[in-house]
C-alpha cells in the first residue's frame, strides 16, 4: 500500500514538474526594449565643414577612388620566381627586338616568340601596330610588357590584385 502512495506521489509530482516547464516555455514573450535603430540608407561623401543629415554612412571620396584603382596593382614576387622570370626575359627579348625591328608587332607574331620561349598563360592586347602581352613566369610570378615602334619593354613583377598577369584596362 505504501508503495502505491509513494509510486501516486511520484507520478503527481512528476506532472507537476511538467506542467510547470511547458507553462514556463509558453510564457509571456520578452517585453520590447526600444525601437529599432534605423540604418544608414545612403552613402555621402564627407566634406569639410558640412554636417551629414541623418541616415547618411560617411565616406572619404578621395580614399575612395584611391581604393577602386589598387585592382591594377601588382604583388610582391619572390626572390627565386624574379630570378627565373629574369632569366626567362633574358632569353626572350632577342626575338622581341627581332619582331620590333622587323615591324611585325602583331599580337601573332609576339604570341609566337611567348611561346618558343617556353612561356604559358600567354594575354595578348594589340594589333599590327603594337602588342601588349603578359605571360605566367617559369617560376610563378609574370613577364609583361609592350611591342611597338617604340623600345621594347619587357619586365618581370608580381601577380595584379585583381588576379592574373595582364593589367587590366580602364578608362585612363
Amino acid at each position: 500500500m505504501i508503495a502505491r502512495v509513494r509510486e501516486r506521489a511520484t507520478s503527481a509530482l512528476l506532472a507537476c514538474a511538467v506542467a510547470v516547464l511547458l507553462g514556463g516555455c509558453a510564457g509571456a514573450a520578452a517585453p520590447r526594449t526600444a525601437e529599432p535603430t534605423p540604418t544608414a540608407t545612403d552613402a555621402c561623401p564627407q566634406q569639410e565643414g558640412v554636417d551629414l543629415p541623418p541616415g547618411c554612412a560617411p565616406y572619404d571620396p578621395d580614399d575612395a577612388m584611391a581604393q577602386n584603382e589598387r585592382f591594377r596593382d601588382r604583388t610582391e614576387m619572390p626572390a627565386e620566381s624574379r630570378a627565373a622570370a629574369e632569366e626567362a626575359i633574358v632569353a626572350l627579348r632577342p626575338a622581341l627586338e627581332k619582331l620590333r625591328s622587323a615591324g611585325d608587332v602583331s599580337p601573332e607574331a609576339v604570341q609566337t616568340a611567348l611561346r618558343d620561349a617556353g612561356l604559358d598563360g600567354i594575354q595578348l592586347i594589340g594589333d599590327e601596330r603594337g602588342t601588349e602581352f603578359s605571360a605566367n613566369g617559369p617560376e610563378g610570378g609574370c613577364i609583361f610588357g609592350v611591342v611597338s615602334g617604340e623600345p621594347l619593354t619587357v619586365e618581370a613583377g608580381g601577380y595584379v590584385l585583381d588576379g592574373g598577369c595582364f593589367t587590366p584596362r580602364g578608362g585612363h
